[in-house]
């Protein structure tokens, strides 16, 4: 499971898809809806957050308005909690680099064209659910 912390803009569309039914997973396992994933380190940012289940909702609705700008049919009435406007989330500039990387790498040979249209960015932005704060990869990363 991986819930990027980078704009989904950057995602080629297999990169999309697949975040949107991880983070359909996400909602599952944050209403304690599943037996699995319960202890996944990728969730421990939504858990820490005053509202969980409102946290990953906003964050689903980023993803599927990413989705629908690309002319996907993600199904809205999946995110349980729609409220738009939620405390955002801090996230390390570290990581923000570190995921970037990691997208470009995969984008090398799975989708070439964005991998080039992609290398032109300056300024990573993050999913609009997180706030950039100074710091290096989050301590729940795994690293490669």
């Amino acid at each position: 499971m991986r819930l990027w912390s980078i704009h989904p803009k950057y995602l080629d569309a297999k990169g999309l898809v697949a975040l949107w039914m991880e983070s359909l997973l996400a909602q599952k396992v944050l209403m304690s809806k599943t037996k699995g994933y319960k202890i996944h380190p990728q969730l421990d940012r939504f858990k820490k957050h005053p509202h969980p289940v409102s946290a990953i909702g906003c964050y689903l609705y980023q993803v599927h308005k990413e989705g629908a700008r690309r002319g996907y049919n993600f199904t809205i009435e999946k995110i349980l909690s729609l409220n738009k406007e939620i405390t955002a989330i801090k996230v390390h500039r570290g990581q923000i680099l570190f995921e970037f990387e990691h997208l470009m790498k995969k984008l090398t040979t799975r989708a070439p064209e964005r991998y080039q249209k992609l290398l032109k960015i300056k300024q990573i932005e993050p999913h609009p659910i997180f706030k950039i704060v100074a710091g290096d990869i989050e301590p729940w990363e795994k690293s490669n």
